[in-house]
């Protein structure tokens, strides 16, 4: 094992490459954890990665001061299944964020879902508290809303957000509205308490996270412990949204108000940082759950630069994402990173910079990617594109093979669900599911991000590259045991009608009766 010493200004690092991180006899306190996840945010959506109107400045200076990876992925096409894997490390498949009531078939988990986080699968928070982190979840949770799931019974102490999507308003009879919760109980519902105007789009929701997470940090300067926060807000999310002093600011409309908004956020995170001398002893990510949601273009949808698709899809529009690591004084300045990176990486990385292993009694599917950020090293890696219960694709190095195409049905498409608006490729983006597991459609993502070119399959590239991934994918099944599938049954009475805290709002709504149903996953 290769052994390096970072020297910085505050205190020394020792990094054991591959094992214990920094978990080093005499070693100073580990850093701060920030991770910063964005809901439908597209690759293209930053103007460090080309976005035209040059609307992000915090975000492009955060990437200036710290690392790139124009390589990174999500775990899932899809948000809640994407979360649960940045939290256990693992793909959905593995900790139960799937549905085998289709093949192929997305989930997620609305208010009607009965399922949730398992017990079973151990949460970053939760491994982080065993190294003294205080721990809070800012946003969205969208990992179970039932009580069984909530964030603190997983390791969270803190909490102010809500468990689901901001969907809505509802009438509070057919379907409740979304409650917003601060810790154990909730506080409020959206489109009530905390509004959200569907016409003009204008709310301050963000603002109220943003101050969320100043006074955490602020709380933690004065604490003797490191701190985890994870600060998930969803204002990119349609309905998209935005406070009244950004909305109408950007040339994007609404969803860039939402993203000029999120930018100066992120800004003033980061400057606090700086303004209590933290900086230099917390690691920040900034990423993404899954890409822009095209199906709700041109006005409530980001962008996904040169790639194919977008959210519910497995084309690199639908799982690459944005993502910049920033710690000064150890990772270094205005770095590029190619390697292939994933949100299960920021589990194990997390891991790592507390001086915690990963659980041995499970597989683990995220890398530590200290060795990238403090040394530049690439590490060879494949990442898996599951749709659902079935692996689609596998990309290694720069090649992408396709095992299944498909965008949505036909039935949908006709009505204008469109996951891929202005992009039709013969053969590719198709709305019936086709299996290519014999021939696999080959790209190579250097040379045609845009999926638009299969490599011929006489050629001696398409053969070698076929060979390689073929190992990987039959290693890959040799060591899969599924979870126990989450997402599989629905149920209304489960919905939010009377959350924890309800009655002393005089907020509980009676349910209806209970009528489990298999859900209804349409693609």
């Amino acid at each position: 094992m290769a052994v390096v010493v970072a020297a910085t200004r505050g205190w020394r690092l020792l990094l054991v490459l591959g094992a214990a991180g920094l978990a080093v006899l005499g070693a100073p306190q580990p850093p701060n954890i920030l991770l910063l996840l964005m809901d439908d945010m597209g690759w293209g959506d930053l103007g460090v990665y080309g976005e035209p109107s040059k609307e992000t400045p915090n975000l492009d200076q955060m990437a200036a001061e710290g690392m790139l990876f124009p390589n990174f992925y999500s775990a899932n096409p899809l948000c809640s299944p994407s979360r649960a894997a940045l939290l256990t490390g693992r793909l959905p498949i593995r900790n139960g964020f799937y549905t085998t009531n289709g093949h192929a078939r997305n989930a997620y988990t609305p208010q009607e879902i009965v399922g949730g986080i398992p017990a079973s699968e151990h949460l970053l928070p939760e491994l982080l508290k065993k190294a003294g982190y205080a721990t809070k979840i800012i946003g969205k949770w969208h990992l179970g809303h039932r009580p069984q799931f909530h964030p603190l019974k997983h390791g969270f102490d803190e909490w102010f957000g809500s468990p689901n999507c901001h969907f809505g308003p509802y009438d509070n009879r057919a379907r409740p509205n979304i409650p917003v919760y601060k810790d154990w109980e909730m506080v409020g519902r959206f489109y009530e308490e905390f509004p959200i105007n569907p016409k003009t789009g204008e709310s301050n929701l963000t603002q109220v996270y943003l101050q969320e997470a100043l006074d955490f940090i602020k709380r933690q300067k004065a604490g003797q412990h490191p701190f985890f926060l994870y600060w998930a807000v969803d204002a990119t999310h349609a309905p998209v949204y935005a406070s009244r002093a950004f909305l109408g600011t950007s040339l994007r409309g609404r969803y860039g108000d939402a993203v000029r908004e999120i930018d100066d956020s992120v800004g003033k995170i980061l400057s606090l940082l700086r303004d209590l001398r933290m900086a230099e002893n917390t690691f920040v990510f900034f990423t993404s759950d899954n890409g822009a949601a095209l199906v709700s273009a041109p006005h409530e949808a980001g962008s996904n630069g040169p790639f194919l698709c977008g959210k519910q899809t497995t084309f690199e529009g639908g799982m690459r994402e944005p993502a910049i690591a920033w710690w000064p004084g150890h990772i270094p300045t205005g770095q590029v990173s190619h390697q292939l990176g994933s949100i299960m990486d920021l589990f194990t990385t997390s891991l790592s910079l507390a001086g915690l292993k990963p659980p041995s009694d499970r597989v683990i599917d995220g890398l530590d990617l200290l060795p990238a950020l403090l040394q530049g090293r690439l590490m060879d890696r494949p990442i898996f594109y599951y749709r659902g219960n079935t692996l689609m694709a596998v990309t290694l190095s720069q090649y992408k093979a396709h095992f299944w195409t498909w965008t949505n049905s036909w039935e949908e498409f006709s009505q204008g669900i469109n996951f891929c608006p202005g992009q039709n490729i013969s053969g590719v983006t198709t709305h019936t599911q086709e299996e290519h597991t014999n021939l696999p459609l080959i790209f190579h993502l250097g040379r045609d991000p845009g999926e638009k070119f299969p490599l011929s399959f006489a050629s001696a590239e398409y053969q070698d590259a076929l060979s390689r991934i073929t190992l990987v994918v039959q290693q890959h099944q040799e060591t899969l045991t599924p979870g126990q599938p989450q997402l599989n049954v629905c149920d209304q009475a489960v919905m939010n009608w009377a959350p924890l805290g309800c009655e002393k709002l005089g907020k509980c709504l009676p349910p209806p009766e209970s009528l489990p149903v298999k859900c209804p996953w349409p693609h």
